[in-house]
């Protein structure tokens, strides 16, 4: 079936070394044996290496991760090339993106090009009106490459909240280095955990040959 389908890997690889968000859990793997086999500790945050926010990430009261239907995390996607953007990505980026309701939308950055061996402060998000902007269009999912789709420092929380208020999932932390302005079919399936915030997911695109 996935004989003549690139397979294209768009997570980030978990390891000791995997960059963190300030203040959230850093990844820490430590290798037990157990008698008869290797065992693997695993310490890690919610919103670890590429993951996915649920609405009760910041919403009182909003879905959990397990309760998001996993039917909104697999299927046709588009990523939007935005790498001229030198900050962020605002509505006035998006605009002329003919970003249609229902469209599972990947941001493709500078944050792919500069890389995820060091964590940097002054990555590239979403803007609060270009959050609104897509949120209004009642798109399925949106994903950013970098480990937050909100300006960090800020205040302002609706480049989250304009989407997790109307259910609408957030995959964070994606490398889309090597992947082409395009569509592509998403898999982005979330571990199971259940009654939590977030989780982190293997997250893939798959490309049929023209």
């Amino acid at each position: 079936m996935f004989d003549h389908i690139e397979i294209i890997d768009i997570s980030l690889p978990l390891n000791n070394k995997t960059i963190f968000y300030p203040n959230n859990p850093p990844i820490k793997i430590e290798k037990i044996n157990s008698g008869s086999s290797v065992i693997s500790k695993i310490e890690m945050g919610s919103h670890s290496g590429t993951h996915i926010d649920a609405p009760s990430h910041v919403i009182d009261s909003g879905l959990n991760i397990d309760q998001l239907p996993l039917a909104d995390f697999i299927g046709p996607c588009r990523v939007l090339d935005l790498t001229n953007c030198d900050k962020f990505v605002s509505k006035e980026n998006l605009i002329n993106k003919n970003i249609q309701p229902n469209e599972r939308i990947l941001l493709k950055t500078k944050n792919s090009i500069h890389g995820f061996e060091k964590f940097y402060d002054d990555f590239i998000y979403l803007t609060p009106d270009g959050a609104e902007y897509l949120a209004d269009l009642s798109i399925k999912l949106i994903g950013i490459d970098y480990l937050s789709i909100k300006q960090k420092g800020s205040t302002d929380t609706t480049a989250h909240t304009a989407f997790l208020s109307k259910n609408i999932p957030i995959i964070e932390g994606l490398d889309l280095s090597k992947v082409l302005e395009d569509e592509y079919t998403l898999i982005a399936t979330p571990l199971k955990f259940t009654g939590i915030d977030g989780a982190p997911a293997r997250v893939v695109l798959l490309k049929s040959p023209n």
